[in-house]
């Protein structure tokens, strides 16, 4: 046994030492490793950002309460009596006598993207005046807050440098209105900095919703009010609503798109990886070729197969993992970060995130890598365990 395992880092020793002396043929398979990994890492980092961004917009002591049978704030309703009948369930947080609660309107507004100047939807949200109160996690960093009862708005940090017109100081029509932009807000990140907020009332008119609105998000008196908030309202025969979590909407929200996202994202790896095997082969071919008499020679003198193959494999592994490695850190580099925004299909409103190079992407990549080395080097191992000794003496 430990004649063996001598062997076997003896022989390992060996391959690894001459690697840069076969820098040529190395270089192909670590190349070609990590451009796969990094379009690997780079691709399921746009649904990491997505998700990240969807799911940072709830709090699972907020409720979101909408039509029943609605799948999305686009085909909710919710008329002012049904508002006022939802600030008085129990279990909702309140301010002396006031609900903290904001009812909402949900509209698309067409602007051009910065970066091509195409058109894109762009989510206009009516609020309430709690909306800071139940937004917590919002602040204003430029400007102010709008005034309620004006046509002023304020534009989430995403919004305002995905989108054109969006800066302090500048007027966009939308709708029978013109609106002025008074503030930027950011909102940790999440879906909501890619929105534009103005007085729910106003926006009515603007569109001629009359008394009528999409949500309402409702700040409980805890995470472990939701079931008394929701089972009061769910029995009540004088509304036909849904009541969900924050964190569970959202979360719901982003899975279909994730969803395309990663399945793409593999597809197209799994594509590129069998190239890159292809590669890692014809590499590891040529290594074990160009030292046919060295492995013959160890063999003639007592070494088993066995380490051979292992001696190949760890070559090949050594490879892919330099491959990796790289490829990782030019994605996290390149990409982690990168500001862009895209449709999200319940909503068919655009979503502003950030590409999330996460330490489990990484892994993901290092694994991957590790397995089109394995692939790519166990049949050249096993090509030269299996050279004749006496043919492989005569070759050079």
């Amino acid at each position: 046994m430990f004649n063996w395992i001598g062997q076997t880092l003896a022989v390992t020793a060996l391959n690894l030492r001459t690697i840069p002396q076969r820098l040529g043929s190395s270089g192909v398979a670590i190349v070609g490793i990590a451009g796969v990994v990094i379009v690997f890492v780079s691709v399921l980092s746009i649904a990491a950002g997505f998700t990240a961004a969807m799911q940072g917009s709830g709090s699972s002591s907020r409720a979101l309460v909408m039509r029943s049978g609605a799948d999305s704030e686009m085909t909710s309703g919710l008329s002012g009596a049904d508002v006022d009948v939802i600030k008085q369930a129990p279990g909702l947080r309140r301010d002396g006598q006031n609900a903290v609660a904001s009812a909402e309107l949900f509209v698309i507004i067409d602007l051009p993207k910065i970066s091509t100047n195409t058109p894109a939807n762009v989510p206009m949200r009516g609020v309430d005046r709690t909306v800071l109160t139940v937004r917590d996690e919002a602040t204003i960093v430029e400007g102010r807050m709008f005034e309620f009862g004006t046509n002023e708005i304020v534009v989430g940090r995403g919004a305002n440098v995905q989108f054109a017109g969006l800066t302090v100081g500048n007027e966009l029509k939308s709708g029978q209105n013109v609106w002025k932009v008074v503030g930027v807000f950011e909102a940790d990140g999440s879906v909501h900095e890619t929105e534009i907020w103005c007085d729910a009332r106003v926006l009515q008119g603007a569109y001629r919703r009359g008394n009528s609105y999409q949500t309402l998000l409702a700040r409980l008196d805890s995470a472990d009010s939701f079931d008394t908030f929701r089972d009061w309202l769910t029995s009540n025969p004088q509304v036909n609503v849904q009541v969900r979590r924050e964190t569970e909407y959202y979360a719901a929200q982003s899975r279909a798109l994730s969803g395309l996202i990663q399945g793409v994202g593999f597809g197209i790896a799994a594509l590129m990886g069998i190239g890159a095997v292809f590669g890692a082969i014809l590499t590891m071919y040529t290594a074990v070729s160009t030292r046919s008499r060295e492995i013959a020679t160890l063999r003639a003198l007592g070494f088993n197969t066995t380490s051979v193959v292992v001696s190949v494999l760890v070559e090949s592994l050594a490879l892919a993992a330099l491959g990796g490695a790289l490829g990782g850190v030019a994605a996290y580099l390149a990409f982690n970060g990168y500001q862009t925004s895209t449709m999200n299909f319940q909503t068919f409103s655009q979503v502003a995130f950030a590409f999330q190079v996460t330490p489990q992407l990484l892994v993901m990549g290092l694994v991957y890598a590790l397995m089109m080395g394995f692939v790519g080097g166990i049949f050249p191992a096993i090509r030269a365990a299996r050279l004749p000794i006496p043919t492989a003496l005569r070759e050079l």
